[in-house]
């Protein structure tokens, strides 16, 4: 089991140079936004000026401020109040920078990854950079560790980066291939399935109370025992990289039926 909490201060702290940074009025507003949204105190964390929720979801001013606007009040699995916008967003190419791509495991964990989100047919498709036709672009890249970390959407349009430890080098393409689809997970507005108790797969305590930050969605459970969701905050060596039931729900519930 890994500690993504961990795993993020020690590389997005002295060994992580792509870490984004903001300017500290704005992350006193990034802060401030999220808290008047509903993120508990103790979800959010600050690493060289760049704010994060749910241990690694980065969030900039542009998205904590919308996350202040109303909504539709739809559900999801856990999710953020922003979500991908589809009737835009028809292709997401996923671009691996040539040192992710020089790691044979990463390769082919991210073509693994795009494979489970194409195979749900859902409103948009993902391809693997460069490419043509994108309505949104994803920079696949490595960092120092053995977690990952990504954002939430902004503008309609999904983050623009996943991080993925080269760590995991020492791991299965599996595993690769299940924090790769986990980070995507979070750039199309996916919260961890165990955001209303972390202990459920970390041993640790939660993130926050149920339903605060964070939408249930229709028809998947209130628990999330380890092993039950590709989205659960921590992971073990032994993930399959697979959706289980529950995940396939939340990412058609949220983008499929166009």
């Amino acid at each position: 089991m890994f500690k993504r909490a961990a795993v993020l201060v020690v590389s997005c702290g002295a060994l992580l140079a792509g870490c984004d940074s903001e300017p500290e009025n704005e992350t006193g507003e990034i802060i401030s936004n999220l808290v008047e949204a509903g993120f508990p105190a103790d979800d959010i964390m600050v690493v060289d000026d760049a704010v994060y929720v749910g241990r690694d979801g980065h969030v900039n001013l542009a998205a904590s401020r919308e996350m202040l606007q109303p909504g539709e009040g739809t559900q999801e699995h856990y999710r953020t109040t922003n979500l991908v916008d589809v009737s835009v967003v028809k292709k997401i190419c996923i671009n691996p920078t040539s040192t992710f791509n020089s790691i044979s495991k990463f390769s082919q964990g991210l073509d693994m990854a795009i494979q489970n989100y194409n195979a749900l047919g859902l409103c948009f498709t993902m391809a693997r950079g460069p490419t043509t036709g994108c309505n949104a672009n994803i920079t696949a890249q490595t960092m120092t560790g053995t977690g990952g970390s990504a954002g939430y959407p902004s503008g309609g349009r999904p983050y623009g980066t996943i991080n993925i430890g080269t760590g995991l080098q020492s791991y299965t393409v599996d595993l690769v291939e299940h924090v790769i689809t986990h980070e995507l997970g979070h750039t199309l507005g996916l919260r961890h399935s165990d955001f209303f108790n972390v202990a459920h797969s970390c041993g640790t305590t939660s993130e926050g109370s149920a339903g605060i930050g964070a939408i249930h969605i229709p028809g998947t459970p209130t628990t999330s025992p380890a092993g039950t969701s590709l989205f659960n905050t921590c992971f073990r060596s032994s993930e399959t990289g697979e959706f289980t039931s529950s995940d396939i729900i939340a990412l058609k519930t949220l983008y499929g039926g166009c």
